[in-house]
């Protein structure tokens, strides 16, 4: 029998030069995404993706160390330049991850928090019998 050769095309390089980066930094994780100016994620890392476990995934370095991971992929292979950074949450990863970013060569055009604000508060107890 003879042998078929498929024909692999070669991914076409999408180059995105303008994107947004989203850093959700809790206490116990940090999950970075680059995404398209439309909100399609291009490339995604975590802390623990990255092999950090337990208590270890909340510091700034493992938050430090997923950016660049995540960055190098969008740099690559979709020529991301300019980013607007948009941080939501409390955790460590926050700035660390903000200033990680210059190492990899991007500018920031914008800086904005999304931390959620608690509005109306929770149900209060219910009165109690006399």
């Amino acid at each position: 029998m003879a042998e078929v050769k498929k024909s692999v095309k070669k991914k076409a390089k999408k180059n995105i030069p303008a994107g947004q980066m989203h850093i959700q930094a809790s206490f116990n994780n940090t999950i970075i995404s680059f995404a398209d100016p439309r909100g399609n994620v291009l490339a995604a890392s975590s802390a623990g993706a990255c092999g950090f476990r337990g208590s270890k995934k909340g510091t700034a370095y493992a938050a430090q160390i997923a950016v660049e991971k995540a960055g190098e992929i969008a740099k690559n292979q979709f020529g991301l330049t300019k980013l607007s950074v948009f941080v939501k949450g409390v955790g460590l990863g926050r700035d660390a991850a903000v200033r990680a970013i210059s190492n990899l060569d991007m500018t920031i055009e914008s800086i904005k928090d999304v931390t959620g604000v608690p509005h109306g508060g929770v149900r209060p107890k219910k009165q109690r019998r006399a």
